[in-house]
């Protein structure tokens, strides 16, 4: 993908990428794809996001920490609600992607190591070499506009980022453990953490990047009133 890239092409070929190449990401690229996104809709104009881009030994030390505490069984601690246990046509669309991930990665229903293997590495944000921390001003808690906002913001990060070549996932299990995720990324006590993105350039030999999840239709989605 490049610069020259139509907004549909971006859209429609744009999927999570779960394995990276280990060569960093320049720090101009990342700045260029961040003033795109920053172009992202937000209510009465608020702008309540705030980026924190986190590479080298500080993001090494958040991937320890955070993969040591929850293999310890400390809790999640993140910082959003997550609402209850997923259920009906909702959790079968996750099913549905876990299938198609497992089955290009050959990790069979039996395997515990290889599903295990798999957690962790959301828990170490998938090796990439930059994880962008998304969080918003503290004193918009409790608030449903500023999170919205955030999901805007990190929409448009993903598609930016496509756009220069560059691959993402958004990722919470890499903030399940937010005091690790906020001493390692020096994350200020004004924040609260919303999401992070796991972000570097695709690695085309890796299977689960190939995976394009499947999309409810127009029909399915949408009711259309007062047309004839």
């Amino acid at each position: 993908m490049n610069e020259q890239a139509t907004y549909a092409e971006v859209i429609k070929g744009r999927r999570s990428i779960r394995g990276f190449k280990p060569e960093p990401v320049p720090r101009a690229v990342i700045e260029e794809v961040l003033e795109l996104a920053l172009r992202a809709p937000s209510s009465h104009n608020t702008q309540p996001w705030n980026f924190t881009v986190v590479a080298g030994e500080p993001l090494d030390r958040i991937r320890e920490g955070n993969t040591r505490r929850n293999l310890e069984g400390v809790p999640d601690s993140r910082e959003f609600r997550t609402g209850g246990a997923i259920g009906a046509q909702h959790r079968e669309r996750q099913i549905d992607v876990a299938k198609q991930l497992f089955g290009v990665m050959g990790i069979a229903r039996d395997d515990k190591d290889g599903r295990l293997d798999w957690v962790l590495r959301g828990f170490r944000q998938f090796d990439a070499p930059v994880s962008v921390v998304v969080t918003f001003d503290k004193v918009l808690e409790g608030s449903d506009i500023a999170p919205f906002d955030c999901g805007a913001v990190t929409n448009a990060l993903v598609n930016a980022a496509w756009s220069k070549g560059l691959g993402c996932v958004i990722n919470s299990q890499g903030i399940m453990q937010s005091p690790v995720v906020r001493e390692h990324a020096g994350i200020p006590d004004d924040q609260v953490i919303m999401i992070c993105v796991a972000m570097g350039w695709p690695d085309d030999s890796f299977p689960a990047n190939s995976v394009v999840s499947n999309r409810k239709s127009v029909a399915e989605a949408t009711r259309f009133v007062g047309f004839d």
